[in-house]
């Protein structure tokens, strides 16, 4: 089953394409139209910008918290109840050093706030808070994909494996559009969600 949206495409193949198409897109218009630029970096509100702008052409929910609790196989991503807080508090966390971004990457990726494309916004994100913090973005063509997600998966417990494969990975190529485009690369992203009620938890 697809996940409801404004294209009325009910085959979740079909709707994964036309969403990477559309997205893609998007985040050229966004790199394009220097929108980036004014977002303050770190803060949950330039992800919720950069969400919206992504998917607003594809879901209703673009931009906004989820409502839903939501499961990837066995981990459970920040409950909805507490999902506020955790939005307030990974904005807060500090992101000087390169290891102090990597941790709140990782909080951010376990908050998960969207129903849907957290990783492609998130990692805009991550390169918004990495250009302004430290003058590097990461060079996700030398990142391995299967590395990256079974990092990120094993990132809530420890996180050292994720900063080794991104920390090998930053450039100082900040302008370079190809790269950015290369971060909201579909393969990239979490498949399988389950999302559940609170009362499953």
């Amino acid at each position: 089953m697809a996940l409801e949206n404004k294209l009325g495409i009910t085959d979740s193949a079909e709707l994964a394409r036309e969403e990477e198409r559309i997205s893609k897109k998007k985040a050229i218009e966004l790199y394009d139209k220097d929108l980036l630029d004014g977002l303050e970096a770190g803060k949950f509100s330039a992800l919720r910008f950069i969400h919206k702008y992504l998917f607003d052409d594809i879901y209703v929910f673009a931009g906004e918290v989820r409502d839903v609790n939501i499961a990837k196989g066995g981990f459970r991503f920040a409950p909805v109840m507490y999902l506020d807080g955790a939005l307030e508090h990974v904005s807060n966390m500090p992101q000087g050093t390169f290891d102090e971004i990597i941790e709140k990457y990782v909080e951010m990726n376990i908050a998960h706030p969207f129903r849907e494309g957290n990783g492609r916004a998130t990692r805009i994100w991550l390169d918004l808070i990495l250009k302004k913090e430290l003058n590097k973005i990461i060079d996700w063509s030398k990142v391995s994909k299967e590395d990256y997600l079974l990092a990120m998966e094993r990132s809530p417990i420890k996180d050292i494996e994720i900063k080794h494969i991104l920390k090998n990975a930053l450039t100082d190529k900040i302008n370079d559009r190809e790269l950015y485009m290369k971060g909201i690369d579909n393969s990239y992203h979490y498949e399988g969600y389950t999302a559940f009620k609170t009362e499953e938890l």
